[in-house]
């Protein structure tokens, strides 16, 4: 009696530990993964829905296993329109059956904007006119007074000592600005808008690098994932927030080599 009191007992717990784990994240921010364990749908075996570059959500079945009667299903979506959806849009059945409202209540989530909300694309940068010096004679006057300047220098300025000019102060370069964030997500120490400021800038920047303007930020994503070099820091800052045991000897100083040829300051008007 005693033994299957404790054999209860030991179930019970292994229970509640393995839903204590599901999780289920009705909310992400665009192009951010989030996930939903433990779905239970009645019917027969439901597939992803096939996707296009263009679809403003996509949705993938991690696992699926018998529930009594039914089935239950462990999901991961991604966003990359902002906006209500629902989840069972997205889905088929294996067998080609019809997918009923009475047998698959929706399953509503929300996408939302890193931007602000009167705001879809980046700013454009405001043109200026530029100033005018004037005419003939006002140029004149400036080679004139930059003529004798230039002779008083010689006369004068060139007997004194001459020292050797300060080295120029290096500019910070982007790789320098994303440093500090990349070692704090590879750490798992960063905050959420820390998160996201990582990869708004990487977007950003090679966004205006591959000339992707014309594309919308979901289909912009995909293909700079999809490049070998444009790709490989943020496929790689992806596996540090989204798997579940992510490489540690990782060569961060490598990810960062194609941002060093920008300083921070030309990139900064761009990510903004």
């Amino acid at each position: 009696m005693i033994s299957v009191v404790r054999s209860s007992t030991a179930a019970l717990v292994l229970t509640c530990c393995m839903f204590a784990q599901e999780r289920d994240q009705r909310r992400a921010t665009v192009g951010m993964r989030a996930y939903i364990d433990g779905l239970v749908v009645e019917g027969s075996k439901l597939v992803a829905a096939p996707t296009t570059m263009k679809a403003p959500l996509i949705v993938r079945i991690l696992e699926v296993w018998p529930h009594g009667e039914h089935l239950r299903y462990d999901l991961e979506w991604a966003g990359f329109e902002p906006g209500a959806y629902d989840l069972m849009e997205y889905l088929l059945r294996e067998d080609a059956s019809s997918v009923s409202a009475e047998s698959c209540p929706p399953v509503e989530v929300e996408v939302l904007s890193v931007l602000p909300g009167d705001m879809f694309e980046p700013s454009e940068l405001a043109s200026t006119r530029g100033e005018r010096l004037g005419g003939y004679s006002t140029q004149q006057i400036i080679i004139g007074v930059g003529w004798v300047f230039g002779l008083a220098m010689i006369l004068f300025a060139g007997r004194k000592r001459r020292h050797a000019p300060p080295p120029e102060e290096a500019k910070p370069t982007l790789a320098d600005r994303l440093r500090p964030l990349v070692d704090r997500v590879s750490r798992g120490g960063a905050a959420e808008h820390e998160k996201a400021e990582l990869e708004r800038l990487l977007v950003a920047f090679w966004r205006a690098r591959l000339d992707l303007s014309e594309l919308r930020a979901g289909e912009a994503v995909m293909a700079i994932r999809a490049d070998q070099e444009a790709g490989a820091l943020l496929r790689q800052v992806e596996a540090w927030l989204h798997a579940p045991s992510p490489a540690q000897d990782v060569d961060v100083g490598a990810l960062l080599e194609p941002y060093r040829s920008v300083q921070a300051d030309q990139f900064r008007s761009e990510a903004r």
